[in-house]
């Protein structure tokens, strides 16, 4: 069976999406698929073709203004001219144009779409450019054979705003790897850290985490790990605050930097407005730290006030430091994970069915 994967982006950047599509991948190549990564590539410094642990690679030229949209007529041109080659192309992301690419190219090969919706843009702009972009990408769900959303909550997004049939919509959650943590050891050390793993945008929340950091003990140090288009604003923000000793931000992290960031953290947060799953909580929570995360969209499904604690919106400083002093240092104990060979092999009963 040959498979197409198309995404916006795909390894060496981190996000939650080029997670999922990573995992996935490079098990359905162990199991004797033959896989191939249809991506873009904005910054064109990054190979056209390559194979990365068994899985082929194709990047193409694409403009993507505040890192999002991804534009790129050479990839939908390629689908047009190859999908029929594929026997499954499967879309990721509702909130970028390659999956809609991937839908206008359907040819005689089956659809599957994973959309990651989140209902809306991430700034008054982008807002208003989603509700006109709901027209369009009605089309992603039609010509899709099947929908595989993330978690109930965004299947509940979905059967609202475009009014699907449940039979063809399945829910897969993400995974983790537990085997990574097995090896892994927490360093000591004489600071604690709270954690943040995940794009910088302003819907994130990272900003409130960097606010709390005067109110907190000067032991208690904030790594921001990942990039985007708010970040040049978040360290505005920290040196405003005089934090630049307490706050420190790094990205491109190998998976094994990555991995020890989580082992040697003692807390991670994650305050964003919009989720449709959240692997880093997930991650987070097989390295055994505690998490604190928003009340708000498929965050709220994680909160058990024993492992992952809530808090509610409009963000209060106050409250934020109070729960991160409550909670920092506990740990995670009795936690039930999905695991990345179990969300491989559900999908390819969905693929060969």
């Amino acid at each position: 069976m040959r498979i197409a994967q198309v995404t916006p982006r795909y390894h060496p950047y981190i996000g939650g999406i080029e997670t999922y599509v990573r995992e996935v991948s490079e098990k359905l190549v162990k199991k004797g698929f033959n896989v191939e990564i249809l991506t873009t590539d904005p910054s064109g410094n990054l190979p056209k073709d390559e194979t990365i642990n068994g899985v082929h690679v194709k990047r193409f030229k694409s403009w993507a203004p505040g890192e999002a949209y991804y534009f790129s007529r050479d990839l939908k041109k390629y689908l047009a001219e190859n999908s029929k080659g594929y026997d499954i192309v499967h879309a990721h992301n509702y909130h970028a144009l390659p999956a809609l690419y991937a839908a206008q190219t359907k040819a005689s090969n089956r659809l599957f779409f994973s959309p990651y919706y989140h209902a809306a843009g991430h700034t008054f702009f982008r807002s208003l450019l989603h509700i006109l972009y709901r027209y369009v990408g009605r089309r992603i769900f039609e010509k899709a054979d099947k929908v595989i959303c993330i978690s109930d909550y965004e299947k509940g997004l979905i059967v609202n705003h475009f009014q699907l049939n449940d039979e063809k919509i399945v829910i897969i959650p993400g995974g983790v790897n537990l085997e990574d943590f097995k090896s892994l050891k927490k360093r000591k050390k004489n600071l604690r850290t709270i954690l943040y793993v995940g794009r910088l945008e302003k819907y994130k929340g990272v900003q409130y985490l960097i606010k709390a950091m005067p109110k907190l003990d000067d032991d208690i140090i904030l790594e921001i790990v990942g990039k985007g288009s708010y970040r040049k604003s978040l360290i505005k923000l920290t040196k405003k605050l005089n934090m630049q000793g307490r706050v420190r931000f790094c990205h491109d992290l190998s998976r094994e930097e990555l991995l020890q960031k989580y082992m040697d953290a003692n807390v991670f947060v994650m305050l964003s407005k919009h989720e449709s799953y959240c692997i880093s909580v997930a991650e987070a929570l097989a390295s055994r730290i505690p998490c604190i995360v928003a009340n708000t969209s498929a965050l709220k499904q994680w909160i058990d006030n024993k492992n992952c604690f809530g808090i509610n919106y409009p963000i209060e400083i106050t409250e934020l430091t109070n729960l991160i002093n409550k909670v920092i240092c506990m740990r995670v104990k009795d936690i039930r994970l999905h695991r990345w060979e179990e969300v491989m092999l559900r999908l390819v009963r969905l693929y060969e069915n």
